[in-house]
């Protein structure tokens, strides 16, 4: 179709000057491939292909060239991480900054379905919407199912059964044959929907929705049922949208994916999806009446040259490529692999060793402002008596943080809203700093706040005053700790009244309440402690979309507890044997490993155990590789 642009929109000269302005070299023809591109496509990017930059770069230009009022961009990620890094992007320039208010969308793929397809059709029900957030649900339901008589019976089959409260907890809906149905985290129920049981949890469910509560997936389904019954919601939404651009694909689900198909599958509008199918680590199974949706398409585009990491860094991360073979040209530092040579003896010894190594193969510069990174698959040990399994064995001290608690702090959320404010969005602004307020004050209290729309306007009332403190925190300087500390102690103040609570102070609430200082440390103080250098260690899946200086990857026992990731994948390596036609767990490893080995510069090691590895080293020094002895720690 024809997009509402000029057609030198796109113009090689506009991209350069712009590109130029940005300080990226487009230097390689698949870059031309996508930015000039303004029909529907696949983009295989390869990591440090530079993909975001490219992304904010052509929604630039596209956005100096919209000429629409009514018709707008849409851009999709799966998570908020990846949304507020588009975000950042656009926000360089007037022209992007258009991007961020009416008509144009940004946001995850959850917010687009909420926003234009789940919330009207809730509406549409007389149902007023207290949370999406599968905590609170579970919260909801397991007081609903303890404190109501009515679920007697569901209640003493949950009690028979060791996962009995997790049904409850994590029963959700399906679009099934048209019709929403329950099911339960398994996608299954262990009793028939007929059954007195099997009765209580569907009322249950249903007197949970009444009220406003609901799981994510939930909105999902009731989106797909509300497209089935009303086409002409898709339809519009199509209309509105002309050009959509889809980001970290290989984190869609088949779900999200067949609901954006349903919405955007026509021929009218251009869908460009973008991502790395072989770091895809966090996608879901597919429900049994959903159609998968490949990515990426046979034909794709593709960015295969990474200007993070040299060849030698490629040459393994192409062996790796477990989803689709890519062979990947590093055009970034020439760097180093290294395998540390661990016994039972001396695994206290594997960090401090691949510190000094860090010290002698990386410039200390970049040590001064980029500590290394230590990775690992598993970060606790499970009930096998190997050792070593996780990273807890190799660093004692180290204590897992709890999972999933993306930007918790109220300040990370106004911080953001910033951008939209400077853009003129002063609604969007205030609506997402409410919604982290609520998201504060629920985990703080287990109570929900209404929605922004709900919130009482009358002088005086607790309602006005919220909105005036809202405003307050949009306009303060985040940077001061004073100012935000006062706001914050009016806050929780005010909450109480609003929520018509008791006085409440949990340290979960002070905690995503709390000053944090922007996360750009001072070059001269990173320096200081270069000398007595700290690695920062977590788990290589909240490590994906970073990059180090220097990486270590330790040895762990893969997910079953039966084979060692490092030592079996390195042996596929030393072998040439393809990865893809290896068993399923080891072929999960490697990816996981890939993910892990695609994130540094210079420095990429490796800790394997010394007897497990032997039968390989030779191979592996033969590609060139660097193996060190890990001396036993005094």
């Amino acid at each position: 179709m024809t997009l509402p642009f000029p057609p030198d929109t796109l113009a090689k000269d506009k991209a350069e000057a712009l590109a130029a302005r940005r300080g990226l070299e487009l230097t390689h023809p698949q870059q031309w491939d996508f930015l000039q591109s303004a029909e529907s496509l696949d983009l295989q990017a390869a990591p440090g292909s530079g993909k975001t930059s490219l992304i904010g770069l052509k929604l630039a230009l596209i956005a100096q060239g919209w000429e629409s009022a009514t018709r707008g961009i849409c851009v999709l990620s799966h998570t908020n991480t990846a949304k507020d890094e588009i975000t950042h992007r656009v926000s360089d320039s007037p022209a992007g900054r258009r991007l961020l208010r009416f008509p144009h969308f940004i946001g995850t793929i959850q917010s687009f379905t909420n926003t234009f397809l789940a919330l009207p059709a809730l509406r549409s029900r007389g149902i007023h919407l207290q949370a999406i957030d599968d905590d609170a649900y579970e919260h909801a339901a397991l007081r609903m199912l303890d404190n109501n008589r009515s679920f007697f019976t569901l209640k003493a089959y949950t009690e028979r059964r060791h996962d009995g409260r997790d049904l409850v907890a994590g029963a959700h809906y399906v679009c099934d044959a048209g019709e929403l149905a329950v099911t339960g985290p398994a996608g299954t129920l262990p009793f028939k929907s007929t059954s007195r049981s099997g009765q209580q949890l569907l009322r249950l469910k249903k007197d949970l929705a009444d009220q406003g509560h609901f799981r994510y997936s939930d909105m999902f389904a009731i989106a797909e049922h509300h497209l089935l019954h009303h086409p002409d919601i898709g339809k519009a939404a199509a209309h509105r949208f002309p050009f959509v651009l889809l980001d970290e694909m290989q984190d869609t689900s088949d779900m999200q994916q067949h609901l954006l198909d349903q919405v955007f599958g026509t021929a009218g509008t251009v869908v460009q999806r973008v991502g790395d199918i072989n770091q895809g680590i966090f996608t879901d199974r597919a429900p049994a009446h959903a159609r998968p949706s490949i990515f990426p398409l046979t034909g794709a585009a593709q960015l295969p040259v990474s200007r993070r990491f040299g060849p030698q860094i490629a040459d393994l991360a192409s062996l790796l490529t477990v989803q689709r073979p890519q062979t990947i040209h590093g055009a970034g530092p020439q760097g180093t692999i290294a395998l540390l040579l661990f016994d039972d003896d001396c695994v206290n010894g594997v960090i401090p060793a691949f510190e000094r190594l860090a010290r002698e193969t990386v410039p200390a510069q970049l040590l001064a402002t980029a500590p290394p990174r230590v990775l690992a698959a598993r970060l606790a040990p499970g009930t096998a008596k190997a050792f070593p399994q996780s990273l807890t064995c190799y660093l004692p001290t180290f204590t897992p943080q709890p999972a999933a608690q993306t930007a918790p702090e109220l300040i990370t959320a106004v911080r953001s809203a910033h951008a939209h404010l400077a853009a003129g969005d002063r609604r969007t602004a205030t609506v997402q700093t409410w919604d982290a307020v609520r998201r504060a004050f629920r985990q703080g209290s287990g109570s929900a706040l209404p929605a922004i729309q709900r919130i009482e306007r009358g002088a005086a009332s607790a309602g006005l005053q919220m909105r005036v403190l809202l405003h307050d925190l949009l306009s303060a300087d985040t940077d001061d700790p004073a100012q935000w500390n006062a706001l914050t102690g009016r806050l929780r103040d005010l909450l109480p009244q609003l929520a018509d609570v008791p006085p409440l102070v949990t340290p979960r609430m002070d905690d995503s309440l709390r000053h944090v200082p922007r996360p750009v440390p001072p070059v001269e103080a990173a320096v200081k402690n270069a000398a007595s250098m700290t690695s920062v260690a977590t788990s290589i899946q909240r490590a994906k979309g970073e990059t180090h200086a220097a990486t270590l990857i330790l040895e762990c026992l893969d997910s079953r507890g039966r084979k060692y990731d490092v030592h079996e994948t390195l042996a596929l390596v030393a072998q040439s044997k393809d990865v893809a036609d290896a068993p399923i767990t080891l072929r999960k490893a490697a990816q996981l490993l890939f993910v892990g080995a695609t994130r540094p510069t210079h420095l990429l090691a490796f800790a394997a155990h010394r007897t497990r590895i032997a039968p390989h080293l030779e191979a592996l020094q033969t590609r060139g590789w660097l193996v060190q002895s890990v001396p036993t720690e005094r």
